[in-house]
C-alpha cells in the first residue's frame, strides 16, 4: 500500500485529504493557558481535533486487541466503592454506578514504540544537571507512558469477566458461579511437587484425588502454566477419569472447578469424562450446582449443548422454585451458550416482570445481554417496561450494562423516546472513556432506531480517530454504516472518514472471510456520496461477489446498491462492475418483491389512482421504480415545457413494442456523456446508437431504468420525439410517497438512503416531488376533492415549472 492513501469523493475528487500511513501529527495550537483550563476541569471530554499535538499511534500486522467490553464500565472512577456496598441496600442501587469520569490530559500521547530508547542507568555524580527544557520533556513523556497505559486499560480486557460483573452485586451468586478472580491460598512451588511425587503411589482414593486437584489449583500461576506437559500431571488426571464415578458430586464439582485456574484445555479427556458424568448424572443435581457446573463449563470454553439442555429442562420442570439471582445466572448462561430454549421464553418474560423492581441495574443489562446472545425474542411491553426503569436511573447505571440494553432495544425495534433522550444527557461525557466496541454499539443503537442525536454523533466522531486502530472490520464498517444512514457529517468529518477508510484498507483482509461488513462499510460511504473507488473495485471484483452470493447473509441487495450507484455517482471510475446479467437478476427479484410489498400499499395506490383521474388516464402516470437498486417506488409524471402532462404508460402492444424499440443500456460511456450534459440536442435512441449500444430485449421494468438512465437532464434535452410519444423539453417528475421509515424518528430528516435515491434521480434528469407522510397520510380520510387538490398543486407548482 502507498505511504500516502488519498481519501477520496466522488465525483470530482472533492475534499481530498492525504495523511501519512505511519504516523499523523497536527501542530501545536492555543496558548498554555487555554491547556491548563482543560486540564482544571476533569469531567470535560477531550472532543475536539485540534487541541494540541498529537501522535497517532499504528498497531503492528501481528498486534492483537482483546474484545473488552468491561472497559466501558469504567466509564466514572470509584467502581471498588460500589463494589464496597451492601448488596443488601435499597432496591435499584447499583454495585459499579459509575462516578466522575477522569478527563482526558491534553498532551499527546505515544506509546514505547514512538519514545527515544532509555540510556544505561547513571550514578547520581555521572548524571548531567538536566536542563529546564529537558525536565519538561522528561515531564510530558511520563504523562504520555500513563495516558497510554490507560487507553490499553481501557480497550483490552478479558471478555469472558466483564459480561460476569453482574455476579459481584449479590453474595449468592457465589454459590453459583466459579469467580476465577478470588484470591486463592497460595501453596509454595515445593509442595506441588511433592503432591506430584506422590501420584505414583497414590491408591485412587477420590477423596486424596480431590484434594491434590484443589492444591495443586492453588499454585502460583507461573507453577500451574508448567503443570499440563508434566507427564506426573497426566497420571493424575488419568486417575481421576478411571475413579470418575466413584466421587461425589461435590467432589466432582471440586475437580471441575480446580481444572479452571489449572487451564485444563477445553478438548482435554479429563473434561470429557466430567461432561459425561455430569449429564448422567444432572437429574440427581440441585439448581444450584447446576448452574455452578454450568458456569465452569463457560470458564473453561467448552461448548456442552447436551448438558445445557438438560439443564434448561431441568428449569423448565423447577421454574417456580428459582430465586432471582438463579433466574439471572441462567439467562447468563442461555446467552454465552448462544442458545435459545422457545419453551422457556413466556416463562422469562413473567418472570422478567416479576422481579423488575428487583433487580440490579447490573442484572438488567446482564439480562438484555444474555436474551441478546442468545437471539431470544423479547415482547414490546417488556422491553418498554425494561426501558423505563433504566431511563429514570441511567446515571447510576455502568456504561456496559448501558449498551447491553441498547442492543436489546436495537433487536427487538422499540423506540424508546425518553431513554434515548436521557441517554443523550449522559453518554457523550462518557464516550472518551468507552472502549471502542462500545461506542459501536451507541452509534448502532442510535442508527437502527433511526433517531437523531447529533451531540452523542458528533462525540463519537471526535473520539473516533485517536481509538481507530482498535477496530475491528467490524466496528469500522459499522460507524461509516451508522453515519451514513443517519445522513451525518461531523465537524471533524475528512479526519474522521479518512481514519476509517484507512483502517479498511488495514482490514482488508478480513473481508474475504466477513464479506457483509465491506459492504456495510461502502453503503455507508456512498449514502454521504464518498466512493473509495479502490475498495470498490475490489467489492465489485468477480471472486468477492462469489463469497458475497456464499455468504450466510442476504447481500445481494447492498451489492446491488452499490454497483449502480457507482454507475450513476462515478462517471469516471474505471475499476470492477457487476456483471450485466447479474444486474438483470437482482433487478427482477427487487421488482417482484415491490409488485408483492410495496406497489400496493394504500397510500400508494390512493395517490396513483387519484394522479390518473387527475391528469387524464393510467397512460399519465407510472407506479414503478425508477431506480430498483433504491427499493422503494416512484410515481412518474411528465409534462411538456408548457405544463401539459404527456402520455407515456401504454399498456397496449403496439405502444410497448413503441417504447422496447427505444431501449438502451447503461453504459459507462452513457453515462460519462450524460452526466456531462453532451447529448442534449440527441434522441435516445441517437445518444445509444452514437456509443454503439445495443438495444435491451429485456423487461418492461429493466428497460423503464435504461430510459431513466439515457434522459439525464429531461427538463434541458432536446430530445425529438423518435417513435412518437417523445416531447420536446419535457419535464419528468419522480413523485415520492413517503412514510416514516424514510425519515429519522420523529424529524423530517431523510435517511442516508432515501437521501442517495433523490441524488440519483436529479442526476439522470428527474424533478424530485416529495409527497411526505405527514402531509398525505392525514389527507387520506380527508374528501376526495381535497386530496385532488393537494396532488394537482405538487404536479403543477408554478415554482418547480419554472425551476425545471
Amino acid at each position: 500500500m502507498a505511504t500516502v492513501l488519498m481519501c477520496r469523493r466522488f465525483p470530482r475528487l472533492s475534499r481530498v485529504t492525504a495523511f501519512s500511513t505511519t504516523a499523523k501529527r497536527k501542530a501545536e495550537r492555543g496558548s498554555s493557558k487555554s491547556k491548563k483550563e482543560k486540564q482544571d476541569k476533569p469531567g470535560a471530554a477531550n472532543t475536539g481535533t485540534e487541541s494540541g499535538a498529537t501522535i497517532q499511534l499504528l498497531k503492528p500486522q501481528d498486534y492483537r486487541v482483546l474484545y473488552n467490553p468491561a472497559a466501558y464500565a469504567k466509564g466514572r472512577a470509584g467502581s471498588q466503592q460500589h463494589l464496597d456496598r451492601d448488596s443488601s441496600q435499597a432496591l435499584g442501587d447499583t454495585f459499579t454506578g459509575p462516578g466522575t469520569t477522569q478527563a482526558p490530559q491534553t498532551f499527546p500521547v505515544a506509546s514505547s514504540q514512538a519514545l527515544p530508547p532509555v540510556r544505561n542507568a547513571l550514578s547520581p555524580r555521572e548524571m548531567p544537571r538536566p536542563k529546564p527544557n529537558r525536565l519538561l520533556r522528561q515531564s510530558m513523556l511520563a504523562t504520555l507512558y500513563k495516558e497510554e497505559a490507560e487507553k490499553e486499560k481501557w480497550e483490552v480486557h478479558d471478555s469472558k469477566e466483564d459480561p460476569r460483573m453482574f455476579q459481584k452485586g449479590r453474595p449468592e451468586y457465589r454459590s453459583l458461579s466459579c469467580d476465577s478472580s478470588e484470591p486463592a491460598q497460595t501453596l509454595p512451588a515445593e509442595e506441588g511437587d511433592s503432591i506430584l511425587q506422590s501420584v505414583a503411589g497414590c491408591e485412587g482414593s477420590s477423596g486424596v484425588l480431590t484434594d491434590y486437584f484443589h492444591k495443586l489449583s492453588c499454585l502460583p500461576a507461573e507453577r500451574r502454566a508448567a503443570l499440563l506437559p508434566d507427564a506426573r500431571f497426566s497420571a493424575l488426571c488419568h486417575r481421576a477419569i478411571v475413579a470418575i464415578r466413584l466421587f461425589s458430586t461435590p467432589d466432582l464439582i471440586h475437580i471441575l472447578k480446580a481444572c479452571v485456574p489449572l487451564a485444563v484445555p477445553a478438548s482435554h479427556p479429563l473434561l470429557d469424562a466430567c461432561e459425561a458424568e455430569f449429564c448422567r448424572r444432572a437429574w440427581d443435581m440441585s439448581l444450584e450446582q447446576l448452574l455452578l457446573v454450568a458456569d465452569c463449563w463457560r470458564c473453561l470454553d467448552r461448548s456442552v449443548p447436551s448438558y445445557l439442555g438438560i439443564l434448561f429442562s431441568y428449569a423448565n420442570l423447577h421454574w417456580k422454585d428459582l430465586t432471582l439471582p438463579q433466574f439471572v445466572q441462567l439467562l447468563y448462561i442461555i446467552g454465552e451458550g448462544r442458545r435459545s430454549p422457545t419453551d422457556l421464553a413466556q416463562k422469562v418474560e413473567s418472570t422478567i416482570l416479576k422481579h423488575l423492581d428487583a433487580f440490579t441495574l447490573e442484572e438488567l443489562g446482564a439480562i438484555c445481554l444474555g436474551l441478546f446472545k442468545s437471539l431470544s425474542g423479547m415482547s414490546e411491553r417488556v422491553m418498554r417496561r425494561i426501558a423505563d426503569r433504566v431511563s429514570l436511573q441511567m446515571e447510576d447505571m455502568s456504561t456496559y450494562a448501558l449498551v447491553n440494553v441498547l442492543k436489546m432495544l436495537r433487536y427487538t425495534r422499540v423506540d424508546h423516546v425518553p431513554l434515548m433522550r436521557e441517554l443523550g444527557k449522559v453518554i457523550p461525557a462518557r464516550i472518551p472513556t468507552t472502549n471502542i466496541q462500545g461506542i459501536m454499539h451507541i452509534a448502532l443503537a442510535y442508527s437502527s432506531l433511526h433517531f437523531f442525536d447529533e451531540k452523542v454523533l458528533a462525540a463519537v466522531a471526535a473520539s473516533l480517530p485517536s481509538k481507530v486502530s482498535y477496530c475491528r472490520s467490524k466496528d469500522a464498517a459499522k460507524f461509516l454504516w451508522s453515519f451514513g444512514c443517519l445522513d451525518y457529517e461531523p465537524p471533524n468529518e475528512e479526519e474522521f472518514y479518512c481514519s476509517l477508510i484507512k483502517q479498511l484498507h488495514t482490514k482488508l483482509h478480513e473481508f474475504s472471510k466477513f464479506p457483509e461488513h465491506l459492504l456495510t462499510a461502502l453503503l455507508g460511504l456512498a449514502f454521504v456520496k464518498r466512493f473509495p473507488e479502490e475498495l470498490i473495485d475490489f467489492a465489485l471484483r468477480e471472486e468477492f461477489v462469489q463469497k458475497t452470493r456464499d455468504s450466510k447473509y442476504e447481500l445481494n441487495k447492498d451489492l446491488f446498491t452499490l454497483g449502480k450507484s457507482v454507475e450513476i455517482e462515478c462517471p469516471t471510475y474505471q475499476g470492477s462492475r457487476l456483471p450485466p446479467q447479474l444486474c438483470q437478476e437482482l433487478t427482477e427479484m427487487v421488482l417482484s418483491f415491490a409488485e408483492q410489498e410495496i406497489y400496493v400499499r394504500p397510500e400508494i395506490v390512493e395517490a396513483t389512482s387519484l394522479l390518473e383521474s387527475m391528469l387524464g388516464g393510467p397512460e399519465y402516470v407510472k407506479n414503478h421504480m425508477i431506480l430498483p437498486h433504491t427499493r422503494s417506488s416512484d410515481l412518474e409524471v411528465r409534462l411538456a415545457a408548457d405544463g401539459h402532462p404527456i402520455p407515456f404508460n401504454f399498456k397496449d402492444p403496439v405502444a410497448a413494442k413503441k417504447l422496447k424499440d427505444m431501449g438502451v443500456s447503461l453504459t459507462d460511456d452513457l453515462i460519462s456523456q450524460l452526466v456531462k450534459g453532451r447529448a442534449h440536442s440527441q434522441s435516445p435512441m441517437e445518444v445509444g446508437n452514437e456509443a454503439g449500444i445495443p438495444r435491451q430485449e429485456g423487461g418492461d421494468a429493466a428497460r423503464a431504468l435504461c430510459l431513466g438512465a439515457a434522459l439525464t437532464s429531461g427538463a434541458r434535452s432536446q430530445a425529438e420525439p423518435t417513435a412518437g410519444c417523445w416531447q420536446p423539453r419535457e419535464v419528468r417528475l419522480a413523485l415520492q410517497v413517503s412514510n416514516r421509515n424514510h425519515f429519522c424518528y420523529g424529524s423530517k430528516r431523510l435517511l442516508g438512503l432515501h437521501c442517495l435515491k433523490r441524488r440519483q434521480l436529479r442526476l439522470l434528469g428527474y424533478m424530485v416531488v416529495e409527497i411526505p407522510f405527514w402531509e398525505w397520510f392525514p389527507l387520506l380520510k380527508r374528501t376526495r376533492s381535497e386530496k385532488l387538490s393537494y396532488l394537482h398543486y405538487k404536479v403543477f407548482c408554478p415554482a418547480l415549472l419554472t425551476r425545471a
